[in-house]
């Protein structure tokens, strides 16, 4: 079965006021969503996932990246990313999971952005127009707080019961007036190794 992609979806928002203070610069977050049949909807218990991980996965991985980067206008311009799966009622959470937590599906998007941190992510089962969260994270430092965003949204007819709603998530800066330092000043007052940050 070809890969079904009932609709698209694609939201820009621009940050302009935090606080009470101009954002300068804006903190632009982007959005990119497929809604999709579920490749393994009707089949019951399906042991073996792959065969529909490797022809659905791609497409997605590619298209979503595109997606990203047409409203980005670079890789290079994406700072922070993540990525999230949302199953219809009728679906299990391990079908959106493996649709996402593929390397056929995030490296599309990793290599794109030159990213060297691995892509936050949710995946989770619900109803149609039930929030969709995506995490971000600084898409080369995974201690960099200023890059902890999340994405919030919600398609009003998606999913379906028998549906997939896979979404990739960017932002353009990080959160305007960010304030509460990197991961690493805790560590080094903690008296913690970079390398071993639980001291275990």
């Amino acid at each position: 079965m070809p890969v079904s992609i009932r609709k698209t979806f694609l939201n820009i928002e621009n940050t302009l006021i935090e606080g009470g203070k101009a954002a300068s610069p804006p903190l632009i977050m982007i959005t990119a969503a497929a809604v999709l049949k579920n490749p393994w909807a009707g089949m019951g218990f399906v042991d073996d996932l792959k065969p529909k991980i490797l022809e659905v996965a791609p497409v997605l991985g590619e298209m979503l990246t595109d997606m990203i980067l047409q409203h980005a206008g670079s890789g290079g311009a994406v700072e922070g990313y993540g990525k999230a799966a949302v199953v219809g009622l009728n679906g299990e959470v391990e079908h959106g999971s493996a649709l996402i937590h593929t390397l056929r599906f995030g490296n599309f998007y990793r290599d794109a952005v030159g990213a060297k941190s691995y892509l936050a992510f949710t995946n989770t089962r619900g109803p149609a127009n039930c929030p969709i969260m995506i995490p971000l994270m600084d898409k080369n430092d995974a201690g960099r707080r200023s890059h902890y965003l999340t994405i919030q949204f919600a398609i009003p007819d998606a999913p379906a019961a028998d549906e997939i709603v896979v979404a990739l998530g960017a932002s353009i800066g990080g959160r305007p007036h960010h304030r509460i330092g990197d991961r690493y000043q805790d560590l080094e007052e903690l008296g913690h190794d970079v390398d071993n940050p639980a001291a275990v």
